[in-house]
């Protein structure tokens, strides 16, 4: 029999675990041919999500958990559970049921057929409103504008992937600025989609408000795209270019005696113009330059304070 692994990261989830550990757990066990387990990641929080999958793990060894000492960030979260997973299939999803469990059998489908990586892609999620909508919109449109890996609209963490694109992960791609979804559509190998429709939040609160959706797009810009450091010589030629050129005509003016006197308004624009754009191309420079400082040091992507029901565990990774 195949073997599964369903990795879910968990962050304050106390209120909705309970129930999505029921519904996985159900639709798991309507599977034929597989012998499936689940992987809980928690990802630090403050409430009780852990003491419920203690638990739950107790009467359950199917169950497993792993518990970061703190905060690591829902990207390091599935990075570990890749880790800690040695199946023939590894699904991630996560767990407050807006990925729904009932669209694992059409993954392993098209596992079947030979892909590698199957992704999904969100057709519409209830109740979502026009911000959120809007924010998603300009996430991905400017993504894909200046990455130079392909992310599809609307496709989200919830995926399949193989054993050997697991491999993969695990030994050779250890990038701090980890973006799973550029990655797994970077590594290539046969790939496929399901389209999903989200259901409304179970319970709880959503974990990705707009600073942290920035901070997420960041890192994917970074990990994924050279074309901001390539701008940024652009518009520094561009603007060289033109500063010669308003040299060259303001010389010619006083020569002409065309100038009677210093033009404050003029300098006073130039300045700003050419100061504003060098301070923000300078923080361009600055996410890739700290990007690399993050890799150079190399800590750990986590650190693990509790393993259940899984032996030996990596206390970090």
């Amino acid at each position: 029999m195949k073997t599964i692994t369903v990795i879910a990261p968990a962050y304050n989830e106390a209120e909705g675990i309970r129930d999505f550990y029921t519904v996985l757990k159900a639709e798991l066990g309507k599977l034929i041919g597989y012998r499936p387990d689940m992987l809980f990641v928690i990802d630090g929080g403050a409430d009780k999500t852990i003491d419920i999958l203690r638990d739950i793990a107790a009467a359950d060894p199917a169950l497993r958990v792993l518990k970061f000492s703190r905060n690591f960030g829902h990207q390091m979260a599935y990075l570990a559970g890749i880790d800690h997973a040695d199946a023939d299939v590894v699904i991630m999803m996560d767990s407050d049921l807006q990925h729904p469990p009932a669209v694992i059998p059409h993954l392993l489908a098209e596992f079947e057929k030979g892909s590698d990586v199957v992704y999904t892609v969100r057709e519409k999620t209830k109740n979502q409103g026009f911000v959120r909508r809007t924010q998603s919109v300009i996430f991905y449109w400017f993504l894909n504008l200046i990455s130079e890996v392909p992310i599809g609209e609307n496709t989200s963490d919830f995926r399949l992937i193989s054993r050997r694109v697991a491999r993969l992960i695990q030994g050779s791609i250890r990038e701090r600025s980890m973006f799973l979804r550029g990655i797994v559509s970077w590594v290539g190998f046969k790939q496929s989609a399901v389209h999903y429709q989200a259901a409304e939040r179970f319970a709880g609160k959503s974990k990705l408000p707009l600073g942290r959706l920035i901070q997420f797009g960041l890192s994917g810009i970074v990990s994924f795209s050279k074309k901001p450091l390539r701008a940024a010589s652009v518009v520094g030629l561009l603007f060289a270019l033109f500063g010669l050129a308003f040299a060259a005509l303001t010389t010619w003016q006083y020569f002409t005696g065309q100038i009677d006197q210093p033009g404050f308004a003029t300098v006073v624009v130039l300045l700003s113009v050419f100061g504003g754009v060098q301070l923000m191309f300078l923080g361009v420079i600055g996410e890739y330059v700290g990007a690399i400082f993050d890799q150079v040091k190399l800590r750990p992507h986590y650190i693990i304070e509790e393993a259940i029901n899984i032996t030996p565990a990596r206390l970090d990774g």
